[in-house]
């Protein structure tokens, strides 16, 4: 389990693929010095597996899955990409609850600024559409962000200058891929609902959740 504050950003310096599995190396831009082997590393919003340091690089186990539905699988040897070790009990939660779980990469639309802010907008999946609500959570590319607007095509989101500095957000432009993880929450009470539905497939955009809804489903 993340929260979606990134600790630091590395660089991407080796890939491995094959068909099933892979292995990435990442350079952190600087060192932790208390890794442990197997524990869980968070890479551009991905949970991955330490297998081990050589050389100040991170090698961490990748399957297959993970390369074909994030972007990890395209990224190019250099590119910037984001890291968080995994929360850990008693630590403050800052962002929100992350599970390193992606759901989709999907393309950057624009990014620019809007009066004092920095908005980044993106293509809205179809399949994950009910899942986003205005000033609702989104994890993109590992990084816990709030949705200032949500519709059937887009959903955007403001960075202010910490987010800018510290995450490879900054540098992203039209059609570049990101990863995002829609609210874990949301994705538990939407399924809750479906059963009470009777196993149908919840509506994407016709039904609204009522406070009576989510009572009866136990929230």
């Amino acid at each position: 389990m993340f929260t979606g504050l990134i600790e630091k950003t590395g660089v991407l310096t080796g890939r491995e693929t094959g068909a099933k599995a892979g292995r990435l190396t990442v350079k952190p831009d600087t060192p932790w010095t208390d890794l442990e082997e197997g524990e869980s590393i968070a890479v551009n919003g991905a949970c991955l597996t330490f297998e081990k340091e050589s050389g100040g690089n991170l090698i961490f186990f990748v399957m297959k899955e993970t390369l074909d539905r994030t972007n990890l699988g395209q990224l190019k040897n250099g590119a910037r990409v984001n890291l968080e070790r995994a929360l850990s009990l008693g630590s403050r939660l800052g962002g929100h609850l992350v599970s390193g779980h992606v759901d989709a990469a999907v393309k950057v639309v624009s990014f620019g600024k809007i009066g004092d802010d920095y908005e980044l907008r993106m293509e809205m999946p179809p399949e994950l559409r009910i899942f986003f609500v205005t000033k609702g959570s989104v994890c993109v590319n590992g990084v816990s962000l709030t949705l200032t607007d949500v519709t059937d095509e887009t959903f955007a989101v403001r960075l202010i200058p910490t987010t800018r500095r510290e995450t490879n957000l900054d540098g992203l432009k039209p059609g570049d891929l990101v990863n995002i993880e829609t609210d874990l929450i949301g994705k538990y009470v939407c399924e809750q609902l479906r059963h009470m539905d009777g196993g149908a497939q919840a509506s994407q955009s016709a039904k609204a959740i009522s406070m009576r809804d989510l009572t009866e489903a136990g929230f």
